[in-house]
């Protein structure tokens, strides 16, 4: 086909289906604007950069990677990279499964305004600010006046320092970022168990497949490939441990298993206006989020899951 021909033809598709295109446009304006644009600052990792001069006239770093070596013999840097992944991991592991369990048992019941009170008060957490969860978590866990610890003292134990001591601040940590997502993760769950053939739990049920082996061969097959998704897009983002959760959460007691990546840029790359060592931080944590979402995938696609 001639190129004139070939682009006649892709424009009559796009006039055709330009009801669908004008709708998707907003979403591609806002990844323009807000993803690819600021790309164009990455360069400053590579600079060494003053705000007074701007990104186009400040000088080149000698050597190039001067910040990236700067961030790697900071005597931080093994403690902050072992934070940040050892929370972001646990996040994972004892975060993927709780949505999946909670959609389970919501697809399972059968009492619908039951249904839709648990699922109304399970995602209502999603919604409230980290400032909120931790004034919650103040109430509960404080260690003179929370509520769990006045229990523990009135039961004749010891108040546990949940927020102020290294064993605990992990779980605390992990514990409440389960409990916000955890019903908004069981919509999506929900979601893909209601795309699943109705026909194949009733050939089940002919059968006389138990609720527990249908779940085991109907519901979790059908939506393993959401779950796989899920967990590409999660692992692209490993290094990203919840800055906000974090910042909020963490105190000098615990900077030795909590201070992370991010933490650590916003204390000595912004607060003293070292933008270049902030921009090679995030660079390297894009470069390794990028590696993990290319081997996740590829390994997912050895079972025929791949999202590319």
């Amino acid at each position: 086909m001639p190129p004139a021909a070939r682009l006649a033809k892709y424009i009559k598709l796009l006039w055709k289906f330009k009801a669908l295109y004008i709708m998707l446009l907003p979403g591609m304006l806002y990844y323009l604007v807000y993803k690819y644009v600021p790309m164009y600052g990455v360069i400053i990792a590579f600079k060494d950069f003053n705000i007074l001069e701007g990104i186009v006239s400040s000088p080149w770093a000698d050597p190039w990677y001067k910040h990236f070596l700067q961030f790697y013999e900071s005597p931080y840097f093994a403690e902050l990279l072992r934070n940040t992944f050892l929370i972001s991991i646990y996040k994972l592991l004892f975060g993927m499964v709780p949505p999946i369990l909670l959609a389970l048992v919501l697809n399972e019941c059968r009492v619908y305004w039951f249904k839709s009170l648990v699922q109304t008060l399970s995602y209502m957490p999603h919604f409230l600010s980290w400032i909120i969860i931790y004034g919650i978590a103040i109430i509960l866990l404080s260690e003179d006046t929370g509520i769990l610890n006045r229990w523990l003292v009135e039961s004749g134990g010891r108040a546990i320092p949940f927020l102020t001591s290294t064993e605990w601040f992990r779980s605390v940590l992990v514990g409440s970022e389960i409990w916000q997502n955890l019903g908004w993760g069981a919509i999506i769950y929900l979601a893909a168990i209601a795309g699943i053939d109705p026909t194949l739990y009733e050939a089940a049920r002919v059968d006389g497949a138990s609720r527990l082996r249908m779940i085991w061969h109907i519901t979790l097959p059908g939506i393993r490939h959401v779950i796989i998704l899920l967990l590409i897009l999660r692992l692209g983002h490993i290094l990203d441990a919840g800055f906000e959760q974090i910042y909020i959460f963490y105190n000098i007691h615990v900077y030795s298993v909590a201070d992370i990546l991010d933490t650590w840029v916003f204390r000595t790359g912004l607060e003293q206006l070292n933008f270049s060592l902030a921009s090679a931080v995030g660079l390297f944590k894009a470069a390794i989020g990028f590696f993990l979402v290319l081997a996740s995938n590829a390994l997912a696609k050895r079972w025929g899951q791949g999202i590319w």
